[in-house]
């Protein structure tokens, strides 16, 4: 029983204290765009062509890529 007169207030504390952390979330405007990072993920930039990407590739292996063609 005397163990409640700790765990209570403490568990008060606990509470009011996720309480504001999840207040400060909402006010610095963390919950805004909940979707955007999935579309950004899904629609990526495909600007760069496949002769790039290819060169690219040769270029971070050095001579090997070049013995390989």
């Amino acid at each position: 029983m005397d163990i409640l007169y700790l765990l209570i207030p403490l568990s008060l504390v606990l509470v009011f204290l996720i309480g504001a952390i999840f207040w400060w979330s909402l006010k610095s405007g963390q919950f805004e765009d909940l979707d955007g990072p999935g579309y950004r993920v899904l629609m990526d930039d495909d600007a760069t062509t496949s002769a790039e990407m290819g060169a690219s590739i040769d270029a971070d292996h050095g001579e090997d890529a070049a013995d390989r063609r």
